[in-house]
């Protein structure tokens, strides 16, 4: 069932909730209301006809023909008195005697002094009337055809109103929900265009503050994220396949010329030599994409623990330095700490040893010494990390593009490289809540700065 159909059930449900309850309470309230205007009148009834019985002294004889020739024509009220003996002094017609007045009936009057109940349709109220000093209790009983009239024709109408109302109701909920889901098919027909190959398009938006137009803006932001990741992702994709392809062809060329040519043994080791070079350099490059794939996770799929950060920083240097035995690592520590907790971050031991390998062997590999110093200190809840090299330099131009994956600047031709090492590390480094900035002069050298929080001393308690 589509929304708009649910919202016009809905709507009508409630609406007819509404009048139903609203109807019910003016029947209820016009029965009640008709019910004690006519015990009001069968007691004014009551009263005229004694004050006619007592003090006009009209003869029996003559209100029971009133009462007749009324009873033809309207509902004529029937009435009884009644001394406190039970000796009855008048009736209207005692043949017919609607009420069939008791000895408990008349004792309840003097008790109370006066009653009401209904016999059938018909109305009954018993009540005290004094005369000369003497009490004396009279009846009165009719029914109420008017009112019952009145009462059978406003439910009547009020069914009929009913109905047409809900009749009407629906229509215009339908009218009124197609108008308002106009802009949400509009939006729907217009999504329904853009695919892989046109994600430049945009769903239009009113301009207004409401709620389609931020559903618009929603969408349209999540559009633009996409067209950036598929742009980054092709240019990635691209980047791969002519990183993967070089070492591949040069691989091919060097085994075809060793095949077809007669080569002694020392071509023939320079041809290995050769493709064990290249195929090394497809190994760290596979190795480096597996690592960035790792680093780019859900934060939530990824084991974090508690580390110390100089020992994380002792073992990315012992790899860097089994990699490379001329490379050179001075730690230092500038600031002394008072507990573990101020060295120590919640993160992922392996991508973290990662990220400081990439920048230690950055450092060192474009430093004629071939040394980098890192200097651990602390600041407002982090702990701040400075990779810093006396080597060539980065161009100002560079830098903006520097952890842009498979950038390599003009200091590129001092020493080969993928391209991915710094990308990677700034993807590790946010992975971690933290970032990286870098300073840099030509011809003097480059600093690195890795920031990271502190893990939270409540946190290491409870673990």
């Amino acid at each position: 069932m589509k929304v708009r159909t649910r919202i016009t059930i809905l709507f009508t449900l409630i609406t007819a909730a509404i009048l139903f309850v609203f109807a019910c309470v003016i029947f209820y309230s016009s029965k009640k209301n008709r019910e004690q205007e006519f015990y009001t009148l069968l007691e004014k009834e009551a009263i005229t006809k004694a004050n006619l019985f007592f003090q006009a002294q009209v003869e029996s004889q003559t209100l029971q023909d009133i009462y007749r020739n009324n009873r033809q024509i309207i509902n004529e009220v029937e009435v009884a008195i009644y001394n406190r003996d039970f000796q009855l002094l008048y009736h209207d017609d005692v043949i017919i005697d609607f009420v069939k007045e008791t000895k408990s009936m008349i004792d309840e009057v003097y008790m109370n002094g006066d009653i009401r109940f209904y016999q059938d349709n018909w109305q009954v109220v018993g009540l005290l009337f004094e005369f000369e000093g003497s009490e004396y209790i009279i009846t009165a009983t009719a029914v109420d055809e008017y009112g019952y009239n009145k009462l059978n024709n406003l439910l009547r109408n009020s069914v009929v109103v009913f109905i047409i109302s809900i009749l009407f109701i629906c229509i215009a909920g339908f009218f009124f929900s197609k108008k308002v889901f106009e802009p949400v098919k509009e939006l729907t027909e217009k999504a329904k265009l853009i695919s892989a190959t046109n994600l430049d398009m945009r769903l239009s938006s009113n301009g207004n503050k409401d709620e389609l137009s931020e559903m618009a803006n929603t969408f349209n932001d999540m559009l633009k994220r996409l067209e950036r990741s598929f742009d980054a992702q092709k240019h990635f994709v691209s980047n791969v396949s002519h990183e993967l392809r070089t070492p591949l062809a040069a691989m091919i060329a060097e085994l075809e010329l060793a095949v077809t040519n007669d080569a002694d043994p020392s071509e023939c080791k320079l041809v290995i030599s050769n493709v064990l070079s290249d195929a090394k350099k497809i190994v760290r490059l596979t190795n480096s994409l597996l690592d960035m794939a790792k680093a780019s996770y859900d934060p939530s799929e990824i084991s974090f623990k508690p580390l110390r950060i100089d020992e994380v920083l002792l073992d990315a240097r012992q790899k860097v330095v089994q990699a490379h035995p001329e490379y050179k690592i001075v730690i230092q520590v500038k600031e002394d700490f008072e507990n573990d907790s101020q060295i120590m971050v919640h993160a992922n031991e392996y991508l973290l040893k990662v990220a400081f390998g990439n920048l230690i062997e950055n450092g060192c590999k474009f430093s004629k010494q071939k040394e980098v110093t890192v200097a651990m200190s602390f600041a407002q809840k982090n702990i701040v990390l400075s990779f810093e090299d006396r080597g060539i330099g980065i161009a100002d131009e560079d830098i903006p593009h520097l952890f842009k994956p498979f950038f390599r600047g003009e200091n590129s031709q001092y020493s080969a490289g993928l391209g991915i090492g710094l990308s990677l590390t700034q993807k590790i480094i946010a992975l971690h809540q933290g970032e990286v900035k870098v300073s840099s002069q030509k011809n003097i050298g480059t600093t690195f700065t890795v920031i990271l929080p502190q893990i939270n001393p409540a946190v290491l308690i409870k673990l």
